[in-house]
């Protein structure tokens, strides 16, 4: 007896079925935000950064930037912030020049932490007029929020500055492919680092770096501009790393800081005796 077969599942050798299969598979996962969108990013500038990157930082999805500890918090912020920066410059120059950002924080956080300075903003490079702060009273709302934004196109980046409680990973998910429905880039500011699973593109560990002194004539008069030391601890495009980074206010970029120390020690002058057994 013939085993009945459905004549829809023939496969005709003259039809590339498993290609169009594979497109359209492709095509669904950039709809739902499963696949990353590899020609939008935002690019650091530095070489070593960008090639671990994949090209740079993949906008339309979320990142994960933690504080070395609960001290270094600013210098975080500090990270998040010049992110930001590089990635409305980089809308403007694609003609989106509408975008706002967008300041998402608990109460709590409010209360411990301070709101974003205004001088602090325009010595980053965003004008205090672009970002919009929102502080909720629970982390829920601030979920809510953040979600709501990153489907926003009129938002261009969020930061949502949570608090150290582990975010499901489910939520986590979900902000994904709220920030690729939205084509937001989304970055999540944590006082300590987190090591709990989650749908962040990247995961950062940010600290503060010694910055050299500068002289009295320059613009920092005697402090040298601000040095961050990163860390990228989880990258799903490629290698991980760690650099310190300088964060140029007049050019409104990064550049690779380096250690101007010498390796070891002057040579001195010691006396060639041989050892007496």
């Amino acid at each position: 007896m013939p085993i009945p077969r459905n004549e829809s599942l023939v496969i005709s050798p003259c039809r590339p079925l498993l290609t169009e299969l594979r497109q359209s598979l492709s095509d669904a996962e950039r709809t739902t935000g499963l696949v990353e969108e590899r020609s939008a990013s935002v690019s650091f500038g530095i070489g070593a950064i960008d090639a671990a990157l994949g090209g740079g930082l993949a906008c339309s999805t979320v990142h994960e930037l933690a504080a070395a500890r609960e001290t270094e918090i600013a210098a975080a912020t500090a990270f998040a912030l010049a992110v930001t920066t590089l990635s409305m410059r980089q809308s403007c120059r694609l003609g989106s020049t509408g975008r706002v950002a967008l300041w998402i924080t608990e109460e709590l956080s409010l209360c411990e932490n301070g709101v974003p300075y205004g001088p602090g903003l325009e010595e980053t490079g965003i004008p205090p007029e672009r970002l919009i702060t929102v502080a909720a009273p629970r982390l829920r709302d601030a979920l809510w929020v953040t979600e709501e934004a990153l489907r926003c196109r009129a938002v261009g980046a969020v930061i949502s500055e949570l608090s150290a409680r582990a975010v499901e990973p489910t939520v986590t998910r979900r902000l994904s492919l709220a920030a690729a429905a939205g084509h937001t880039l989304g970055l999540f500011l944590r006082p300590q680092p987190d090591n709990e699973p989650g749908a962040f593109a990247t995961r950062w560990i940010v600290g503060a770096a010694a910055s050299l002194h500068s002289s009295p004539s320059q613009r920092y008069g005697g402090i040298g501009p601000p040095r961050l030391a990163i860390r990228l601890v989880r990258n799903r495009r490629g290698h991980l790393g760690a650099w310190i980074v300088e964060w140029n206010s007049v050019e409104q970029r990064f550049e690779l800081a380096t250690n101007s120390e010498p390796v070891a020690g002057a040579i001195i002058d010691r006396p060639n005796r041989a050892a007496v057994a």
